[in-house]
């Protein structure tokens, strides 16, 4: 038997992906899976002054850090809230500030370096006790975070592969989703999407036990409704209420009633708790509060026959 937990969509969150990683000890898994959306959206300039002191914006309130002690606390929040932190200076804050291209390059390799520095936690935390640690890229991510997933030692990206998840079972990842209102890094076409996932399918050699570790959950399933935005990237309404629209894939679910693998792993809506059945095809979706620092996941009893057991978790 095999106890696989899988989370995603931590969006930076240093907390949550702490979490992540002390996950194999508090509930004794074997396998980590962490599903996408891995980096965080906005750097926070920590502006150093002529005597020394440190002004920061952060989330709305501009403060005036006067110790090494306040610089690293406030650090580790931005850590733990999912946003870059960022040691500067006027000058350069001048510069930044004129060129969108030159945030742009600080913005992926500040990602890049974050990265890097989980990496070697995971590896630390992990590899004395021989969990296997899976991290695939999502559509919001950057490509700088493949090249760092591709020199890790010991995480395991299983983009785009067919990859063993234990001597019964394997997996098969994409973090690309269909197109969004967002125009992120990773979006395609339904068509291409379904290629990708069927070319990754044609080298299963038994569908039956296969799990599919992707991103974007299958459409028109408790797992994809999302808030309709307008023009504005607001969220509309009708008296009073949110209007939901279906925001997953055609592709996916295609594929999936097609395959019939064992489990679907999937993310994206984060606000889409749910578990359901396409066919013989357990999906779930744990959903995201990661700004919040919590960190939603599923635990899933593998055997040699079939799930045995699974239950979301949260904390």
């Amino acid at each position: 038997m095999t106890l696989v937990y899988f989370t995603t969509d931590v969006h930076g969150s240093e907390r949550c992906f702490m979490k992540f990683v002390n996950a194999a000890a508090f509930y004794d898994a074997d396998v980590l899976i962490l599903g996408g959306d891995v980096t965080g959206k906005m750097i926070v300039p920590l502006v150093e002054q002529p005597d020394g002191s440190y002004v920061v914006d952060y989330v709305g309130e501009v403060k005036t850090l006067r110790t090494k002690k306040e610089v690293d606390e406030l650090i580790k929040n931005t850590r733990y809230s999912g946003y870059y932190p960022y040691l500067t200076n006027k000058k350069e804050m001048e510069e930044l500030n004129a060129s969108k291209e030159k945030v742009d390059q600080l913005f992926t390799r500040l990602m890049g370096e974050t990265m890097e520095r989980w990496m070697a936690i995971a590896e630390e935390r992990l590899k004395p006790k021989g969990v296997r640690c899976f991290i695939t890229p999502g559509n919001d991510d950057r490509f700088v975070i493949d090249e760092v997933l591709s020199r890790s030692k010991y995480v395991v990206n299983p983009e785009d592969k067919v990859v063993d998840l234990d001597e019964h079972h394997e997996i098969i990842s994409s973090g690309w989703s269909n197109r969004t209102p967002w125009n992120s890094p990773r979006e395609t076409s339904e068509e291409e999407l379904e290629k990708k996932i069927d070319t990754m399918a044609a080298k299963v050699r038994d569908m039956a036990s296969c799990v599919f570790n992707l991103h974007c959950p299958p459409i028109d399933t408790p797992l994809d409704p999302a808030a309709k935005l307008d023009d504005k990237m607001k969220a509309v309404t009708s008296g009073g209420q949110l209007v939901m629209i279906s925001a997953g894939s055609k592709a996916v679910r295609n594929t999936i009633t097609r395959y019939q693998p064992m489990l679907g792993l999937h993310g994206h809506i984060h606000e889409s708790k749910a578990f359901t059945y396409l066919g013989k095809t357990l999906c779930l979706n744990p959903g995201s509060e990661y700004g919040e620092g919590i960190l939603r996941g599923a635990l899933v009893n593998l055997t040699k026959k079939g799930i045995k057991n699974y239950i979301f978790t949260q904390g």
